[in-house]
Formats: structure tokens, C-alpha cells, sequence
């Protein structure tokens, strides 16, 4: 479903974190928002998951709003937090995914795979890295295979080979999802998305809108091409010239 964003704002008191800021996010796609630290990214995440309310404006999911979206189990979000909790194993962390979605939680040993804990599924979050802890909630927002999915920084704790593997394996997993990424690599934009919004200094605006035509699927490779090349270094020039 697109996600459709008109004139919304968001003060905390006098700091104005998100001022009248309109933009719609296609169905199906992966758009990646980069900016700078504070600019609001993690805030319009937060609004489109109905974590925070706008202050004023329209935020819709298609023509629904977040959270009634959320209720039904369509929306699901993985944050730079993972947010485990800490009395329940690797697996039955992941399947509160499905059971929060009121779907089925037959995937999640796959998952566990997938994600690279093969062997700790039983094992509770203080007896994990931080890593493996962000794996976790990655693979958490994943088994109730929703129509949105936001994606706060969710490779930020996970180490480097791991970070790659991830960005290759994963994005099969959500094709067809519509997929908000926030992320300060802007390797992994141009690596993950369709279209990659760069945006100001706070409050917010988005000073250009950069689509990623580049062949699917993707691998590590193709950071090698001159294709790739030449849009990270547009996604760059674009942070520049804040």
C-alpha cells in the first residue's frame, strides 16, 4: 500500500522536529530516507508506524490510517533498539511477530537461519551480543510477512560481513512489502532501495529524490559497477550541499 504523507508536522515544545512535510511512498518499493542526524528521519518512521501522532496533517497507510493498519497486523517496524524481551528465548521472541499479527509463526526457524542464529534460538537475549540481539528483531519484524514494514537503522549494531550478508539475503523476503528504510549508509540506500529521499537539516524537506534503477536481485557485486558507483555519488554531492 502507498504511503501517503500531507503537510505533516511534529513540535516538541519549542523544537520543531518535523515541519509541514508532504511526500507519498509507492506500493511495493523500498524507499531509503538518508539526512542528517536529527533531521527527523526516525520521527516520520514513528508517525507512519502511529508511534507518535502528528501534530497536524494527514497520514494515511493507502486510505487507512496507521493504526488501524497496525491493529490488524499489516504494519510491522524494527527499530535501532531490538527491544527484546528478556524472559523469552531467540524463537519465541520472533514468533511475538506472528502472534501480535494473529498469523502463523511456521517460518520462524527459517528465519533464525536466515539471520545467522542457527544454534542460539533457545538461548535469551542477555546471553547474546548486541548483533545478534539486532538479528533477532529483524527477523521479528519479518515472520508476519506485512504490507508495510519500517525499518529504523536495523543493521547499525550487526557487524560488517554480517551487515553485507543481510543486505543481500533479506530484500527477497520483503518483495512486494512497502519498505521505509532510514539509514546513514548510503551504500546500503543505494544497495536496498528503489528510490532514495535525501533530506535537510531539521526540520526536515526533501532536497532530492533519487531513483535506484539498478538490476534485481542485488548482490555485493554490483557495489563494484560503474552504475553503482555513480548513484552513490549522487546520493552523496546531494548530503553535501545541506
Amino acid at each position: 500500500m502507498d504511503i501517503h504523507c500531507t503537510d505533516i508536522t511534529k513540535r516538541f515544545g519549542t523544537t520543531e522536529a518535523v515541519a509541514p512535510f508532504s511526500v507519498t511512498l509507492a506500493a511495493g518499493q523500498t524507499t531509503a530516507l538518508v539526512g542528517p542526524s536529527g533531521c527527523g528521519k526516525s520521527m516520520i518512521l514513528r508517525m507512519s508506524a502511529w508511534l507518535e501522532a502528528p501534530d497536524s496533517g494527514s497520514l494515511l497507510l493507502g486510505d487507512t490510517a496507521p493504526r488501524d493498519v497496525a491493529r490488524r497486523g499489516a504494519l510491522s517496524m524494527a527499530f535501532q533498539d531490538p527491544s527484546l524481551l528478556p524472559w523469552r528465548s531467540v524463537r519465541a521472541n520472533i514468533a511475538l511477530g506472528a502472534e501480535l499479527a494473529r498469523t502463523s509463526a511456521d517460518g520462524v526457524d527459517a528465519l533464525i537461519d536466515l539471520v545467522g542464529l542457527s544454534g542460539f534460538a533457545d538461548h535469551r537475549p542477555a546471553e547474546l551480543s548486541g548483533g545478534m540481539r539486532q538479528r533477532a528483531a529483524i527477523a521479528r519484524s519479518l515472520i508476519s510477512s506485512p504490507q508495510v514494514l519500517l525499518l529504523d537503522e536495523p543493521f547499525g549494531a550487526v557487524d560488517a560481513m554480517t551487515r553485507r550478508r543481510l543486505n543481500v539475503d533479506l530484500p527477497p523476503l520483503w518483495h512486494g512489502t512497502t519498505v521505509v528504510l532510514v539509514t546513514h549508509s548510503v551504500q546500503e540506500a543505494v544497495l536496498l532501495s528503489d528510490r532514495i529521499l535525501v533530506l535537510s537539516h531539521r526540520p526536515a524537506r526533501v532536497t532530492a529524490d533519487i531513483p535506484v534503477d539498478l538490476p534485481a536481485p542485488r548482490d555485493t557485486a554490483l557495489t563494484e559497477t560503474d552504475a553503482f558507483r555513480d548513484l552513490s555519488r549522487a546520493v552523496l554531492a546531494a548530503l553535501e550541499a545541506q
